[in-house]
């Protein structure tokens, strides 16, 4: 027994069998059927040659299926390689070169973007595991066929028939691995190494978020969610995305119920928490939670059930988060902070009135400080800007990355820390306040100018849906502040209403002097901004409007 995935859902499973684990629509899973058709696939892909620390690629939307996937690779000890969907086919050759992967599961949907790629990849993957949609089930051809490619073709449905639905595997190590690929926002997808210990400190719940308790022992979340009621979660961002797998596995580790749909709709959102009674909504900011809201305001839904919405990842604004505290009179409106290298470092609920000003200001995790550049921390009150650290349980490494790696995960005075890349700030009270991404801030005149806070306030006018800030070359200050705006419907805000907006909240120089409108912003499927998408949108063409 061991602090792995695979260990601490089956605690669950030993204690709650007959609970439902997964639905989706008139779809679900018990724990005991979740447990033996993922035991199934566990030893359909030994059969076909993965071994333990072996790469395991997941090419698929949220379904039911790649839930039993992703705990079949855990359960072997092989490593899970998250996929995204939205990948063309030299993303996807990158990705499955890059991480080596032995198979690649996949919905059929993806299946010549697949053949493609693996007809001309350098590197040899052996075989891939079909999951067929009901309304094409079977075309995947069954077991034990070969791609003009020579790679092995197995239906899902079909390993699962076939193989041993037994728990029969090898004792797991708290050192086998976890390794999630980022999205890319700078160069190429990376994928960040993780001991499964750490990230399940870290994002799991094995250290309590509210205490900063160390969860003592690996069956204290099976136990606890036996003894109490089952807590319904629906995470709505693609599993492709750190936050939503972990929103699954916590889901799981505590006997819950989690919700799980292919694709994103707003109102399909409430209509899900109506039909299951859902009492955990989670989503990546503005982008899932400003359609949603608008959705539930325009509607008629039952969200009586609903005690949380939670955060994470992207942008909530201030103005966004307002129109859900009125909505939600008696729930709980989280912002959390955290990535791909640090896992959680912190969290702030929304209060009615609160500043409209800024990215979210948060109770940090003990482990998160603010550093200078010199590496020393900075303390309350410091009126500096640093960059955001978390020591303790934090990544290994980037894989097949070392330079990148020494630059991340670096050592002052003999302590070791994980340096996302985000700026920061230290409040008096001991909060930290996210600035955003250091490389995308904005030196206008040498006054630095983060995005985020730009956009917060630019969010707050009736007249923007979304907006990307970025910065734009200007002979005067080196840069000047830039807004793409998707605006709502046919408005078309000025620029000097949209000044008078950010001049209520921020300093003059941080105020938009040109803007482009388009018709909806690129983000990735996590909900992050595409800034280089936007820097292009503002270099290809004139501003809509200038000063």
């Amino acid at each position: 027994m061991a602090y792995t995935i695979a260990d601490l859902i089956e605690h669950a499973v030993d204690l709650m069998p007959d609970r439902v684990a997964l639905e989706s629509g008139d779809d679900s899973r018990t724990y005991t059927q979740m447990e033996e058709r993922s035991n199934a696939v566990a030893h359909k892909l030994a059969e076909l040659g993965v071994e333990p620390g072996d790469r395991v690629g997941i090419y698929s939307r949220n379904t039911i299926e790649s839930v039993e996937a992703m705990i079949a690779v855990f359960k072997i000890r092989a490593v899970m390689v998250n996929v995204n969907y939205r990948y063309v086919e030299p993303e996807l050759e990158h990705i499955i070169s890059d991480s080596g992967m032995k198979v690649l599961i996949h919905e059929d949907r993806y299946t010549e973007r697949v053949c493609n790629v693996l007809s001309k990849s350098a590197h040899d993957v052996v075989a891939r595991v079909v999951v067929s949609t009901p309304d094409l089930r079977g075309e995947a051809g069954g077991a034990e066929q070969l791609d003009p490619g020579g790679v092995t073709v197995v239906d899902y449905e079909d390993a699962i028939a076939e193989s041993s639905r037994e728990r029969d595997f090898a004792e797991r190590s708290d050192d086998d691995l976890y390794m999630l690929y980022t999205g890319g926002t700078t160069g190429k997808p990376k994928g960040v190494v993780w001991r499964q210990e750490d990230v399940w400190r870290v994002l799991g719940g094995g250290i309590d978020w509210y205490t900063g308790r160390p969860v003592e022992s690996e069956w204290e979340h099976a136990e606890t969610g036996a003894a109490g009621g089952q807590l319904v979660r629906f995470p709505i961002p693609p599993f492709i995305h750190g936050g939503s797998q972990w929103a699954i596995f916590q889901s799981l580790f505590a006997g819950g119920k989690a919700v799980v749909y292919p694709d994103f709709d707003a109102a399909g959102v409430w209509e899900a928490v109506d039909r299951h009674k859902v009492n955990v909504v989670f989503i990546t900011g503005d982008a899932m939670g400003r359609p949603m809201i608008e959705a539930l305001e325009a509607g008629d839904y039952d969200t009586s059930s609903v005690v949380s919405v939670a955060s994470s990842a992207a942008l909530f604004s201030p103005a966004v988060k307002e129109r859900y505290l009125e909505k939600f009179p008696n729930a709980v409106v989280i912002d959390a902070i955290g990535s791909s290298e640090t896992g959680f470092g912190g969290m702030g609920m929304a209060l009615k009135g609160q500043s409209r000003v800024g990215a979210p200001t948060v109770k940090a995790d003990p482990n998160t400080h603010v550093l200078r550049e010199d590496g020393t921390r900075l303390q309350p009150g410091d009126d500096e800007t640093g960059r955001l650290a978390r020591t303790g349980h934090i990544p290994l490494r980037y894989h097949n990355a070392p330079a990148k790696s020494a630059e991340t995960f670096v050592e002052y005075g003999g302590v070791r820390y994980s340096l996302p890349g985000d700026s920061a700030r230290i409040e008096a009270d001991g909060t930290i306040t996210m600035l955003g991404r250091g490389s995308m801030s904005i030196n206008t005149g040498g006054e630095k100018v983060f995005p985020e806070e730009v956009e917060a306030s630019l969010k707050s006018h009736p007249g923007v849906f979304d907006v990307s800030v970025v910065g734009v070359a200007d002979e005067r200050f080196g840069q000047r502040v830039a807004a793409v705006i998707a605006p709502r419907n046919d408005a078309r805000p000025t620029l000097t209403e949209l000044g008078d907006v950010v001049r209520a909240d921020l300093a003059g120089y941080k105020v938009p002097r040109s803007v482009w409108f388009v018709d909806e912003l690129k983000r990735s499927p996590a909900g992050k901004p595409d800034y280089r998408w936007a820097a292009e949108v503002a270099s290809s063409r004139h501003p809509d409007e200038a000063v």
